[in-house]
């Protein structure tokens, strides 16, 4: 359902409407979503700063294999209600993986994460010799 204008296409009011009501109501909020990731590069460290409103630290994996750095999350609900004249019960199911290559000059051992306001960040500091190197400037030939 895509709109066509001047040989390019164009996504409708109706598509999205229709894509996060049938995603909201038939797979739960947590349907398709991947939490926004920004990359901070400061003098000393990269820092990436995950958006997870309404998930708590426990919630999160983060694992480095190699050069390999991946961040997960699963979370189950189970919600049951019962009253004299009906019956409920509802299962909410939502995960997401995001990965990141890290080049080395990355100090591996000193990697830290921190959970606090709804964002989860990860300190990656700079190795002693990506300290000292510096900028590199690269000239336009």
């Amino acid at each position: 359902m895509l709109a066509k204008y001047n040989k390019c296409y164009v996504p409708t009011y109706r598509d999205d409407f229709f894509n996060d009501f049938v995603s909201s109501r038939y797979y739960g909020s947590g349907y398709a979503s991947t939490p926004a990731v920004n990359i901070i590069e400061d003098t000393d460290e990269y820092k990436i700063e995950v958006a997870a409103a309404g998930l708590s630290k426990k919630d999160f994996k983060i694992d480095l294999d190699g050069d390999l750095l991946t961040i997960s999350s699963e979370r189950k609900e189970d919600k049951k209600e019962n009253n004299e004249k009906f019956a409920r019960r509802e299962f909410n199911y939502s995960s997401f993986s995001r990965s990141f290559r890290i080049n080395d000059s990355i100090d591996q051992d000193q990697i830290k994460a921190e959970h606090a306001d709804g964002v989860l960040t990860i300190k990656l500091p700079k190795k002693e010799e990506a300290l000292k190197r510096g900028p590199i400037n690269i000239e336009i030939k």
